[in-house]
């Protein structure tokens, strides 16, 4: 003998299981992108169809800088300042940077840097405490060299 069930599925019982599945969806998806909204701090690149067109030079400017066979060690010092020294270009060269922090909750901070006796160089500019990802600019003559480095 079958069982009798006796209350009956209605438009009201779909209805119900309709909005609570996509109350869900919903509430995951704008979860999902408070999250992604709060941890990314800027854009990658202003304009990306500029960027394509620029690639081949990108990738040509990193052979050159990869033949001149440069690097640099950075330091923190005490008073917050960085001590970098670069191996590879001459007693002429002049160093940049710009230092900026990771997640953009600071403002980014160009910093120039002196030539020290021992042939390194001291930046002018303190940084605060926290992470940090500096991107040096090491020019000697014609050569040029970039380098980013994260510090922190």
């Amino acid at each position: 003998m079958a069982t009798r069930i006796s209350g009956k599925f209605t438009g009201w019982h779909m209805t119900a299981i309709l909005v609570a599945f996509f109350g869900i969806v919903a509430a995951v998806n704008f979860t999902m992108a408070a999250y992604a909204s709060s941890t990314f701090g800027g854009i990658v690149v202003e304009n990306s169809y500029v960027a394509s067109q620029k690639y081949n030079d990108w990738l040509d400017e990193a052979e050159r800088q990869q033949a001149l066979d440069w690097s640099v060690a950075s330091v923190w010092r005490e008073d917050r300042r960085l001590q970098v020294t670069a191996t590879g270009p001459g007693a002429g060269a002049v160093l940049t940077a710009d230092a900026r922090h990771p997640l953009g909750r600071m403002p980014d901070r160009p910093m120039t840097f002196n030539r020290q006796s021992d042939g390194s160089f001291l930046s002018r500019e303190a940084l605060p405490e926290g992470r940090w990802t500096v991107r040096y600019e090491l020019i000697d003559g014609e050569a040029r060299w970039r380098h980013e480095e994260d510090l922190g």
